[in-house]
């Protein structure tokens, strides 16, 4: 491994390789090594306390109950076949690191726990192609506080030409980092950008969702701006969710679309889906885990407040995306996410819950083709749709009676992030908006 590593390394003048992981706060987090004692952590890492995964976004300090404390260490070993020279911070370069505990995974480590999915998955002769959709603000500080960049609309060329500059160097930062972008458009917040960028293999994807946020944050700041991917900045204009789109192939071969009858989905793909649907309000603990999530996910937001499928409809927590392609759909969208979630184990949780649909023959009700929050609720319980947790505390509840999830977690990761979020749940419960943004503004 030295000989092919450490040429690389000088051959692109990397000083620094940080070493990054994403926590159980779904904080971004990273040790840096230099380049002159690399050599030295090129098998077994850095020491991290086992406690990092017990920290709660307000403190630094293990939440009440995670089972850890300021005893133990763990080593976060870098994957090497990650390692991406940055092009926002020549002389730098990310690897994702994997924790380790004697020699072995660590059971608290989220990308352990993705890898477990993936590997769930190819027992189902399946493999799961993902793609994490972000929208986000641009913001800049000023006298009277952070105020959007712009005050511009949905999909305006103006915004384009505001922001050209800024733009250009995150795609091509983006696809330099071999995150092929496909998509860019103002969104319909002041200042709010959508860029998305193509779908890839499960684990890549989760890699990709934490690439993106450190490189849009990273040279939005170079242009004296801050790039913000909380999910609700101003009570008065649009959140920001981060949808996750996924299909499911086999031999090569999308399974999503039902190749005997146009338009509709496969008897996989369906159950597949109603797996995701059952579990639903328990998985926002982890796809919108933070308390701020709540503030998006409110009817005719087009946020996924009720759960139910449809295509092409907005308002569902499940879009089925038609396409003017032959064997159409292709794919499919959960809505209820956004990226204050840990991208490990949020789409580790939805392989988890539509694998459970696919063994257990959940069956998937009719499509709604109608904005549900416009039903009466006769209607929507007729039609088995109900509206979704409205606050963390109700998803954290669900999350720790739904044994489906908590054994795929494991105990041990179950219990320190369900310590994590009752911790933030209780520090920020009270909290009003403008206090909460204050404190999560720059974490995400």
């Amino acid at each position: 491994m030295e000989k092919e590593l450490l040429p690389t390394l000088d051959a692109a003048g990397i000083r620094f390789v940080r070493i990054l992981w994403c926590d159980n706060a779904n904080i971004i987090r990273g040790k840096a090594v230099h380049r002159g004692a690399i050599a030295e952590y090129l098998k077994h890492g850095v020491g991290i306390s086992a406690a990092q995964q017990a920290i709660p976004v307000m403190v630094d300090a293990p939440a009440p109950g995670s089972g850890l404390g300021p005893v133990g260490e763990v080593r976060l070993v870098p994957d090497w076949n990650t390692l991406t020279p940055l092009p926002y911070a020549p002389g730098h370069a990310r690897v994702m690191g994997d924790m380790v505990k004697d020699a072995s995974p660590w059971n608290l480590c989220p990308r352990n726990f993705l890898k477990r999915m993936v590997a769930e998955a190819k027992r189902e002769g399946l493999e799961v192609i993902a793609a994490f959709e972000n929208e986000f603000y641009f913001l800049k500080q000023t006298a009277n506080g952070i105020v959007p960049a712009d005050e511009t609309v949905y999909a305006s060329t103006m915004a384009m030409d505001l922001h050209q500059q800024v733009i250009d160097e995150i795609a091509e930062a983006l696809v330099e980092q071999g995150m092929p972008v496909e998509q860019y458009y103002s969104e319909s917040g002041p200042g709010q950008q959508e860029i998305s960028i193509l779908y890839t293999h499960a684990l890549a994807a989760a890699e990709q969702q934490i690439a993106f946020r450190e490189t849009v944050r990273a040279i939005a700041l170079q242009h004296n701006l801050k790039a913000s991917f909380l999910p609700k900045i101003f009570a008065d204009k649009a959140g920001s969710g981060c949808h996750l789109h996924l299909s499911l192939w086999q031999d090569g071969q999308n399974l999503i679309p039902n190749l005997d009858v146009g338009g509709e989905l496969s008897e996989i793909a369906r159950r597949f889906i109603a797996g995701i649907l059952h579990h639903l309000p328990a998985l926002m603990a982890l796809t919108t885990p933070s308390t701020n999530s709540y503030r998006r996910i409110r009817p005719h937001h087009w946020s996924g407040a009720f759960r139910c499928w449809g295509i092409d409809n907005r308002e569902a927590a499940v879009r089925v995306v038609s396409n003017p392609e032959e064997s159409s759909p292709t794919q499919f969208e959960l809505k209820t996410v956004d990226a204050s979630a840990n991208p490990y184990l949020a789409l580790g949780a939805v392989i988890a819950a539509g694998l459970d649909g696919i063994r257990h023959c959940r069956e998937l009700g009719e499509p709604v083709a109608i904005d549900p929050g416009y039903m009466t609720e006769a209607e929507r319980s007729t039609s088995n749709i109900d509206l979704l947790p409205i606050n963390l505390e109700q998803s954290i509840a669900q999350l720790s009676s739904d044994q489906v999830l908590l054994d795929a977690l494991g105990t041990e990761l179950a219990q320190a992030y369900l310590a994590v979020r009752k911790a933030e749940w209780e520090a920020m419960k009270d909290l009003a908006m403008e206090e909460e943004v204050k404190l999560l503004l720059e974490r995400y």
